[in-house]
């Protein structure tokens, strides 16, 4: 974490295979202890006082989280999944995520499943998860995925649906024997779902996200904290709803 943090690191928060079974694929096929940590989660940084200030007035959280290399039977590692309720405008809490390390795929899914997006991004790259969309994210490569984000302090994350549905819509996992490659699997609980629509975070190379200043592929993501800038659009997505049309 040295490489990716240069200030006061908490003890992080970790989901554990047992945590995760109720998402899995296949519960039965994996092997790992049920206490084998997944991936970890670094909350509520800041680099400083006056960085920490700068989060605190905005009412804005900055996260670390690392997802080592795993498969599980045929599943590869990803994060739980949770959706973000409403703000009081009645849109959804956006989340804006850069890849720091690996290469991340992003599963987007809208509660009624008229749309689910995977997005691929790389190391530098960002992504938006707009409003109204559940998201997971994947680590299918061989190292790991490290990940910061910028999210509204101001409400809790919604897991249940994850939880009661065994996943999101889709599975990430490797061929079956004798294949090579990767493979979405739609997950049998939901009766129905969209298309995967594929994206890659190239497909969006600037985000005009906030007042006289726009988000660049490569440029640090915490530079918008310790260069005080207007993150006000993650509390208040509906100044940006042109951004996610």
């Amino acid at each position: 974490m040295d490489r990716y943090w240069k200030g006061f690191l908490p003890e992080p928060s970790v989901r554990t295979v047992g945590d995760m079974e109720c998402v899995l694929a296949d519960r039965d096929g994996v092997e790992l202890d049920s206490t084998t940590p997944l991936y970890y989660m670094y909350r509520d940084l800041a680099m400083n006082e006056t960085d920490r200030e700068v989060l605190s007035r905005q009412n804005i959280r900055y996260d670390i989280t690392v997802i080592p290399p795993v498969v599980l039977g045929r599943e590869y590692v990803k994060t739980k999944g949770h959706y973000h309720p409403d703000t009081s405008s009645g849109i959804g809490y956006p989340e804006l995520y850069q890849v720091l390390a690996g290469e991340a795929h992003f599963l987007l899914q809208r509660k009624d499943l008229s749309d689910v997006v995977t997005v691929a991004a790389s190391a530098g790259e960002y992504v938006l998860v707009p409003p109204g969309y559940g998201h997971v994210s994947i680590n299918q490569g061989k190292e790991a995925l490290v990940m910061a984000n910028l999210v509204s302090n101001q409400f809790e994350s919604e897991y249940a649906v994850y939880e009661e549905m065994h996943g999101g819509a889709y599975y990430a996992q490797k061929k079956k024997e004798n294949g090579s490659g990767n493979v979405w699997t739609q997950n049998p609980v939901y009766l129905s779902a969209s298309p995967i629509r594929a994206l890659s975070a190239r497909d969006t190379p600037e985000l005009d996200v906030m007042h006289g200043m726009t988000i660049k592929h490569g440029m640090g993501i915490y530079n918008l904290v310790s260069e005080s800038a207007d993150l006000s659009f993650l509390n208040e997505p509906e100044k940006i709803m042109g951004v996610f049309a």
